[in-house]
């Protein structure tokens, strides 16, 4: 999967919130050389003072919120919403999604969320905060955090050659799911010109979207794995506990056949440093700043390779 910028004829600004003082410094500086906005990477110096002045806010935090984000106390689910919560759980996106950990659905306290993702794209943020209200009733709630219906969002398809395809959305839930096989009564509308005797389908789509975190059996804490821009949404609008899918680890083991690549490399860090990076910094100006980005467009490319040739039965 590629991530490119649109062409610079509609270019269009967006804004991303990064979460300055989390090494390493590199991969700042990269993002901003790389779709920053003209004129950034020119004010290098001022991009790593910025760095450096939040690094020393967290040194303060380390002694300042030391355990903070431990065992998060949370209110229970409402019981009223145990029909939506059947849905969710019914569904195949929970079921294929989540098969291999004790799983719950449970509030978590959206302020003390460990996070792993240094940045948002604040644009996407800003938009979701417009749709819901700073007040949402429960069931609003749940829906925005485990959305069953949501749509699946612009996508553009692009023949590249005879053998390779394009596909372009604006969403970054978007990706390559799975090869599929496919029997002749699923090709509807599929006029062969000869005798089918199987199907390969390449599926390119959207992840299932459901805000999700995983919890540490030892320390309690609770780290954030999807639903980045609507946690950031709500927390802004003033809601402090959220619906979500939550996945409990035990070991290392567990944990590297779950968490994200960044976690599982380095889980002292988000499990038992004092003071962990939180969802809450987000909202810390002293923390977070805004960079102004070109518009960006995920790609996903399949290409493929057809070989006939003959072989001894």
């Amino acid at each position: 999967m590629k991530r490119e910028t649109v062409p610079d004829a509609a270019v269009v600004p967006h804004h991303e919130a990064w979460l300055l003082g989390q090494a390493p410094l590199r991969k700042y500086l990269d993002f901003v050389g790389d779709i920053g906005m003209p004129g950034l990477n020119g004010a290098r110096p001022d991009l790593v003072r910025e760095w450096t002045a939040a690094e020393l806010v967290y040194a303060e935090l380390e002694h300042s919120e030391a355990g903070v984000a431990d065992d998060p106390a949370c209110p229970p689910l409402d019981p009223a919403l145990q029909p939506l919560v059947d849905q969710v759980l019914a569904s195949p996106r929970y079921t294929r999604t989540f098969d291999s950990l004790p799983t719950c659905i449970r509030m978590v306290d959206l302020a003390h969320l460990v996070v792993c993702q240094n940045h948002v794209t604040q644009t996407f943020v800003d938009g979701i905060k417009a749709r819901v209200r700073p007040d949402p009733d429960p069931a609003t709630l749940l829906r925005c955090c485990l959305p069953l219906d949501d749509g699946t969002g612009p996508v553009e398809i692009r023949t590249m050659g005879s053998k390779r395809y394009q596909f372009r959305s604006p969403s970054t839930d978007f990706r390559f799911h799975e090869p599929v096989m496919l029997r002749e009564d699923q090709l509807n509308g599929h006029r062969a010109y000869g005798a089918i005797a199987g199907a390969l389908g390449l599926v390119v789509g959207f992840s299932c979207n459901f805000m999700n975190a995983l919890r540490d059996d030892d320390s309690g804490r609770v780290l954030l794995q999807n639903g980045y821009h609507r946690a950031c949404a709500l927390l802004a609008l003033g809601v402090r506990y959220a619906p979500c899918v939550v996945q409990t680890v035990g070991s290392r083991d567990e944990l590297d056949i779950v968490a994200k690549t960044v976690v599982a490399n380095d889980p002292g860090y988000f499990f038992n440093a004092p003071r962990p990076p939180l969802l809450k910094d987000f909202l810390d100006p002293r923390l977070c700043k805004q960079v102004a980005i070109k518009q960006m467009v995920h790609v996903v490319e399949v290409s493929y390779e057809v070989r006939d040739y003959f072989m001894e039965a």
